[in-house]
């Protein structure tokens, strides 16, 4: 055993040493490749990423292990491949003669440059990554930058050296000494501001300034001051002023480590014809607003005005809009002060009405005005196209339909009531092949899918009362209704369904807070073919067809078919029936079993009636697609059932009823009150490494005329974006072992945490791990090994680990995530930790774009 770990010792040892030698390998005699950058900082090392990434040079990629993937795939590559491949053809002349006669001179000199000869060595350089040599000149711009990176956070008399140390065979550390002194501080802020209007306004915003005595010179304080102060001048009037007027003098002479500052904002330099002359800064008033648009149809006619609140609306023809659905997007106004905040506002809101292109918002001064302080502002709509036909079509694939053909079809409406409102209209089917044993059409396309949704979206509040004060529009408020039907042919019970939904939605704050609020949310599913629920869950049919047979004795013949198993459609009923009134006699255990069995059947073949409402508020600090350092927290709470049973009681069907669950239009609707708090974080480790990380909650309690959720409100656990090592709907509840088909439940944590790094090009990888699983809770499930029991049904929650590989198109990324079961709560205990941690228990998941 001894001699064959000492084997294993140096057969690693032999390949690190292999491995090591040719990283060298395209690095020219007398150059070094760079192993490392190390900085000390006052005789303290340092490896902060910002500090870091001052340096000029920083060392080859290397993957998580600490492998220098990409330059390993450059090495590989022949450093001229062509010119190798005239030298093999002069080698022997016959060989160039026999290739000559077989193509063509031409072919034979084109060959070099095919795939066959280059393309490998071409693509190993495009994916991999040159050595990078240490190039002195760049060592002491990098030594430079660092000295500037210090003196731009107040170290004004910091000292940077450099050395470079060789190690191994060609390669070197470049080792960056930085004695930084003692730090300058701010001791006084003197403004000396010409134009008295902007002293005035000065003298409001100093108190919110970002340079304050006692604090740490920081450059960065004075840039992000000078754009606060311009943003805060311009939103009050300064029409003219820009960046450049501020500047600052800093005195550091004889001061003691000591920076007093000077805030210079000096008159406008204003230019006339070819002179040029200085005037204090005005503050400008909107004297009048015009807006202009085109009616498409009317291109050529005369130009029709008309004047609403002030503003003065022209388009050519007839307007086609009613003059307050345009105002209404306007914060623009006659009388106000000219304020860049009020036109991006006003910018915002036109485009948000989705029927108008990028509105164009010009100023020019207002002639009529002697005092020389009035903008006229000229606002230009083009409409966008009123009708727009929109089709798809796509080829599908799921663990149910080997094969389908999905499209749609949807028309918009754009100003259909001359407010700006849009209506879609939209279509949608599928047709597609099935060989599940539940269906018993044997014919190709033997599965069906279609619907229709109508929706109308309205670009203000729609609501009886005035909401300006509680919502004003500057939140860009719009109001939604939509209804829509489907219905679904040889797929498990058949479902037909009804939704509509009434929403309000706004933004509290541009691009970082927005709010959703379905007034109504009302679903009515229908199961059209409840009889073939024991064909659909095998798992339900296979226990209660164990039952039966264990009991064959009592049961009759009738109930069997003609392969000695339960009847699925009439068997398995007549069954439960007479092991609950008794004819049937079996264990008390069992009887308990068979009973939960036919409760869970009663409860996913009954129709669902479900009138909801909810709230949804998300925030975020990501700034755009390209942010890798952000967190998005979003909170829901929703009630169903409060309104149907304050009128359901006004109904002749609940009316002298001793029934304990009410319903209506004799369906029993669902009575709940949900609650979900999500969470995603995004740490940006520099050089393409991400950590992210999504903490989720969620618990929904039914009550009154409920003693469960609906299905298509509760939570499953599995899946590509939830725990990958198990597949959707095959997790829990607790440590139940997934009995059925699909489980679900009313209880739900989960945490997940990947680290994100690029191997090469646009093909990265990760490592992740998943925490998670469902439970019941407060419903009318009492199985311990299914409901949440408190601190100690933590130890039920499942660890799934797992790699994962991910192509980024810039549009969308494809991902393969591998699963394995790291941690199985289902398992006897003692047998829980990698039991399953093997290909065999694996879960491939595919999915479009980053899980969270």
């Amino acid at each position: 055993m001894r001699n064959k770990a000492t084997k294993i010792i140096l057969l690693i040892i032999s390949g690190l040493i292999l491995i090591s030698c040719s990283l060298t390998k395209r690095v020219p005699d007398g150059k070094y490749l760079l192993e490392d950058n190390k900085i000390e900082v006052n005789g303290e090392k340092k490896n902060d990423e910002e500090i870091r990434d001052q340096l000029y040079q920083q060392p080859n990629s290397t993957t998580l292990i600490g492998v220098h993937t990409r330059l390993h795939l450059y090495n590989l590559a022949k450093p001229n491949a062509d010119s190798s491949y005239r030298a093999w053809l002069e080698r022997k002349p016959a060989r160039h003669e026999f290739l000559t006669k077989l193509l063509s001179e031409k072919q034979v000199g084109r060959l070099g440059n095919s795939f066959i000869v280059s393309g490998l060595s071409n693509f190993f350089k495009k994916v991999g990554e040159p050595p990078v040599i240490v190039d002195e000149a760049r060592v002491k711009k990098s030594r430079n930058r660092l000295f500037a990176y210090y003196y731009k956070k107040g170290y004004f008399r910091a000292k940077v050296g450099y050395k470079i140390d060789t190690v191994g065979n060609k390669k070197a550390v470049v080792n960056y000494d930085v004695i930084t002194g003692d730090a300058y501080k701010i001791d006084s802020i003197k403004p000396l501001i010409e134009s008295p209007l902007l002293d005035s306004l000065y003298v409001k915003a100093a108190p919110a300034s970002l340079i304050k005595k006692g604090k740490n010179y920081q450059e960065t304080d004075f840039i992000q001051e000078r754009e606060r102060l311009t943003t805060y001048f311009r939103n009050r009037g300064a029409y003219t002023f820009q960046q450049n007027y501020i500047n600052y003098t800093i005195d550091t002479i004889n001061t003691g480590h000591k920076a007093n500052v000077e805030l210079i904002v000096d008159n406008e330099n204003v230019r006339q014809g070819d002179s040029t002359y200085i005037r204090p800064f005005k503050l400008y008033r909107i004297s009048r607003v015009n807006i202009y648009t085109v009616n498409a149809a009317s291109e050529n006619q005369s130009i029709d005005s008309t004047t609403y609140g002030g503003f003065k609306i022209y388009s050519t023809g007839k307007l086609n809009y009613r003059p307050k659905a345009i105002t209404d997007a306007i914060f623009i106004t006659p009388g106000s002060m000219f304020s860049d905040e009020r036109r991006v506002l006003t910018s915002r809101y036109l485009s948000n009405l989705r029927v108008f292109y990028y509105p164009s918002i010009q100023y020019v001064e207002d002639s009529t005005d002697v005092s020389g302080t009035s903008l006229i502002s000229n606002i230009y709509l083009k409409p966008r196209e009123r009708f727009r036909v929109n089709a798809a079509a796509d080829f599908t694939h799921s663990n149910i339909q080997e094969f389908g053909i999905q499209g749609s079809l949807g028309l918009s409406v754009r100003n259909i009531f001359r407010g700006a409102e849009v209506l879609q209209l939209s279509t949608r089917g599928n047709i597609g092949s099935s060989r599940d044993n539940s269906i018993k059409d044997r014919s190709f396309f033997n599965i069906l899918e279609y619907g229709a949704d109508i929706k109308l979206t309205f670009p203000r509040i729609f609501f009886p009362l005035n909401t300006e004060k509680i919502i004003p529009k500057n939140m860009i408020p719009t109001t939604a209704l939509s209804f829509g039907i489907s219905r679904q042919q040889n797929i498990g019970l058949d479902k037909e369904s009804f939704t509509g939904i009434f929403n309000y939605s706004w933004t509290p704050r541009p691009n970082r807070h927005t709010a959703k609020l379905d007034l109504f949310n009302i679903q009515y599913i229908r199961n059209v073919n409840p009889g073939n629920y024991f064909n659909v869950y095998s798992s339900s049919y296979n226990r209660l067809d164990d039952f039966a047979k264990e009991y064959r004795n009592q049961v009759p013949d009738a109930y069997f078919n003609s392969n000695n198993n339960l009847d699925p459609q009439e068997g398995t009923l007549l069954f439960i029936d007479d092991v609950k009134n008794g004819t049937i006699t079996v264990a008390p255990g069992d009887e308990q079993s068979i009973r939960s069995i036919d409760e869970r059947r009663k409860r996913l073949v009954e129709n669902n009636l479900i009138v909801a409402t909810n709230f949804t508020y998300t925030t975020t600090t990501r700034e755009n697609i390209n942010d890798k350092d952000f967190f998005i927290f979003k909170t829901k709470i929703e009630g169903a059932g409060n309104t149907l049973s304050l009128v359901s009681g006004l109904f002749n069907e609940n009316k002298n009823a001793s029934i304990e669950n009410r319903t209506l239009f004799d369906v029993q609707y669902s009575q709940y009150l949900k609650g979900e708090l999500d969470f995603i974080k995004h740490f940006d480790l520099r050089r393409n490494k991400v950590l992210a990380m999504r903490a989720f909650f969620g618990l929904a309690v039914p009550y009154g005329n409920s003693t469960s959720i609906p299905f298509t409100r509760s939570y499953f656990a599995g899946g590509s974006n939830d725990n990958r090592a198990w597949q959707s709907y095959s997790l829990g509840p607790g440590r139940s072992g997934s009995r059925n088909d699909f489980n679900e439940a009313n209880l739900k944590l989960a945490y997940s945490a990947e680290l994100r790094f690029n191997i090469f090009g646009q093909l990265n990888g990760a490592i992740f791990g998943d925490v998670g699983n469902i439970w019941n809770v407060f419903d009318e499930v009492d199985d311990p090994d299914y409901t949440f029991n408190g601190l100690s049904s933590l130890e039920d929650l499942a660890f799934g680990t797992g790699l994962g590989f991910r192509y980024d198109f810039n549009f969308f990324v494809v991902r393969f995530d591998l699963g394995f079961k790291t941690y199985n709560p289902a398992n006897d205990e003692g047998s829980r930790w990698f039991r399953e941690y093997n290909f065999a228990n694996s879960v491939l998941n595919v999915g479009i774009n980053y899980p969270f």
